[in-house]
Order: structure tokens, then sequence, then C-alpha cells
């Protein structure tokens, strides 16, 4: 059941026909606000739109959607979602451009879980692990440096 009681940023079909091709993310979160919230302070990400039920954010060349658990109420991931300590449990969010040493050092400075510290990887990467308000792991990540 949706609780805002505005108009959105634009009608739901013309944000959905707006989305560019490619890979994308739509968060569950208990609270917009709180998730929201951890995204700008921690992640240095834009907030395009927010409302009670909606948001949509951007970092780092990515745009992501969150939905409050309450607009889910007649999805089948409600089920799922529903009591879950951890969501996305083996998803890793990657957020590449994003300065892994500065997102660790935002997260430890808000209270987030940071899961592992900032450090280059056999993969050619430097990255860290942080955990979301919601239990999701992001992953902020740049080229590491020879």
């Amino acid at each position: 059941m949706k609780k805002r009681t505005g108009d959105p940023f634009m009608a739901a079909d013309a944000y959905g026909q707006s989305l560019a091709p490619g890979l994308g993310l739509n968060l569950l979160v208990r609270d917009i606000a709180v998730a929201t919230q951890f995204a700008k302070a921690v992640l240095a990400a834009e907030l395009v739109y927010a409302d009670v039920d909606f948001a949509v954010l951007r970092a780092h060349g990515s745009e992501w959607m969150l939905h409050a658990d309450h607009t889910y109420l007649d999805n089948p991931l409600t089920g799922i979602v529903r009591g879950a300590e951890t969501r996305g449990a083996g998803i890793e969010l990657r957020l590449y451009g994003a300065d892994p040493d500065l997102v660790e050092a935002q997260a430890r400075a808000h209270g987030h879980v940071v899961l592992a510290g900032a450090m280059d990887k056999p993969h050619g990467l430097r990255e860290s692990m942080i955990i979301d308000p919601d239990g999701y792991v992001w992953v902020p990540s740049v080229r590491a440096t020879p």
C-alpha cells in the first residue's frame, strides 16, 4: 500500500521507459529515509527523487531504485523479504569508480558495518565491503595501482 500523499517526480510508466538498456537495480528496503541517508553519506550518491514509498539514486555513473517494503504487499518478493535479517544474501552490489578507502571511512564514521576493509585484490581492483542498514553488501571498487 502506497503512503505517498503528493505526486511522484514522474509517472511510473514514463520513468520505466526512460531507463537505459543494461542491468537495473531495485532494492526493497525497510525505510526509504534510512536507505537514502546511507547512500548519500557513505556512497556519495545523489538523490534524484525520494518519497516515503520510492527513491532514485545516482552515483559513479550508476542509477538504482529503492522501494519500501510496504509498496510490495502484492508482489511475489514479499514472502521472501518478510522477516529476513539480511537481504540479497550472496549478492555484491559493486559500485565501480567509488573510492573504497573513502567509502570505508564514511561507513565507519556513520556507524555502519565494514565487512572487509579496503585492499588491493588479485583481480586488479582495490575494494572494500560495506553492509547497509538493510543488510545489502556494497563493494566500492577502483583500479588498483601497480
